[in-house]
């Protein structure tokens, strides 16, 4: 019996043993409410990150819209990581040339005013080819992704389109080069986004988390990745993996410019780029001891030191038996499926020639069309089930922490060896929607990445953490 299969069964007994089962429903959260009162107002320019000192450099007319775009232009140009599967330089050129005028004309959109950044290959960019990393799939759309004319909204520069797991359903982008050491994966599916932004290609990426596709690479390559609560970010012009799993999410060099990055897909919403100066001794965080088995010594150090950290910035520090083993290996399971079965209706759909696609994605869909539909309506079951149990979680700590992934990047040879322990304590949080951010613990070697996680709508608290953690300051 495979681990998975033994991990769904061992959910479905759970599910069995319940006397009620809890309403079956798509995900639906109230998120950004009134603003956290420990948050400080939001006034003037960012304070932390590249888009901060990019902000503040336009401001103090140190530089341009037009000399940020070529610089990351002049990056991507030397590009030997496959980050880039599309370049529109042209077009960047054309629009940070706009965004320049409007500068000179007191017009200042905001934070994001003349960054620019870069969009993974599964979200439409008008006019430039989505192929989700498949030679199966290429279209060109007329319009923008919503979360890509929010960004231009903002005053973005778009770069171009990041490289994926093909259709985004993988945690390893075998194609793409780790660019901390190019003979590793940079993780997936957004690995292409995690090298551009690691590499200064562009200073923040729009990319997806279904699974764990932002969380995983950003912690093997070392920046930040922002995973919002389930909903909270239009998937419209997204190329669906899941559709009742997939999140659009960022990825920056720091909490703060993530939130930056968040804020703008959100202009209705409450701000919560300001909780990177909000107060952190209040909170009581939890670690979730079940993450932790099976992890690499490099990765239980790293880790272990920024707990340390963590101890003296916040209320409290205390290990929480949920997050169960049964926990990550259920959702693992029941993530999966659902994924799966939700990507092959997509691809069934569309009728696409399923003999281009890579192997390893081709018997995902072709095993999926195979699954019976009680097993499907099952996993929805356990889904809604889990999602109860964890926001109990949630009324104990206001943060849980962990490893984002339990190992080093791994050799691109061995990278399917490692392909569910990556994934393990992420998944879990893309299948109950939760919000959770991945930044990067200080090390000597690889790259390794501190998970934080909260309850629906605490994005603002993971930030105010991840920046107290990362600067030192509660």
């Amino acid at each position: 019996m495979s681990i998975a299969t033994s991990a769904f069964e061992s959910a479905l007994e759970r599910l069995s043993a319940q006397v009620v089962d809890p309403p079956e429903r798509r995900p639906a959260y109230d998120v950004f409410g009134a603003p956290p009162a420990f948050l400080p107002a939001l006034g003037g320019l960012p304070k932390t990150g590249a888009i901060a000192a990019a902000a503040r450099a336009l401001d103090a007319g140190q530089t341009t819209c037009v000399q940020l775009t070529e610089r990351a232009l002049e990056r991507i140009a030397g590009d030997e990581w496959t980050a880039f599967v599309e370049v529109c330089a042209e077009d960047a050129l054309t629009e940070a040339l706009v965004r320049d005028a409007e500068l000179k004309v007191g017009r200042r959109r905001g934070p994001l005013h003349g960054i620019p950044v870069s969009v993974k290959d599964v979200i439409n960019v008008r006019g430039v080819h989505t192929r989700c990393g498949s030679d199966a799939y290429d279209a060109v759309p007329e319009e923008d992704a919503d979360g890509v004319d929010l960004w231009r909204a903002a005053g973005a520069v778009i770069l171009g389109k990041t490289s994926t797991h093909e259709f985004a359903l993988g945690v390893t982008s075998p194609q793409a080069r780790n660019p901390h050491d190019p003979t590793r994966i940079p993780g997936g599916s957004s690995g292409g986004s995690a090298i551009a932004v690691a590499t200064g290609m562009g200073l923040a990426s729009l990319g997806t988390d279904t699974r764990a596709s932002i969380r995983v690479p950003a912690a093997l390559c070392g920046v930040v990745g922002l995973k919002p609560t389930y909903g909270t970010i239009s998937t419209r012009g997204v190329v669906p993996l899941s559709w009742t799993m997939d999140h659009v999410a960022v990825m920056a060099g720091t909490a703060e410019d993530a939130a930056i990055a968040l804020d703008a897909l959100r202009p209705g919403g409450t701000a919560i780029a300001p909780a990177a100066g909000g107060r952190v001794s209040h909170l009581r965080v939890g670690l979730a001891t079940a993450a932790w088995e099976g992890t690499e010594a490099a990765v239980e150090s790293a880790v272990a030191a920024q707990i340390d950290k963590l101890g003296g910035l916040v209320a409290s520090v205390g290990e929480t038996d949920r997050p169960t083993a049964a926990d990550f290996g259920g959702a693992n399971a029941m993530g999966l499926l659902v994924s799966r079965c939700e990507a092959a209706t997509f691809h069934r759909a569309r009728g696409l020639d399923r003999s281009l696609y890579w192997a390893e994605v081709r018997d995902q869909l072709n095993a999926a069309d195979g699954v019976l539909a009680t097993d499907y309506i099952d996993a929805q079951r356990y889904r809604a089930s889990l999602r109860e149990e964890m926001l109990a979680v949630f009324r104990e700590h206001h943060v849980l922490a962990m490893p984002t992934a339990p190992v080093l990047a791994p050799a691109v040879e061995r990278a399917d060896e490692y392909l569910t322990i990556l994934s393990r304590n992420a998944i879990l949080w893309s299948f109950v929607g939760f919000p959770a951010i991945s930044i990067p613990c200080p090390t000597d070697g690889l790259p390794v990445g501190l998970q934080l996680v909260a309850g629906p709508g605490g994005e603002a608290l993971l930030i105010a953490l991840a920046t107290a953690l990362t600067k030192g300051d509660a």
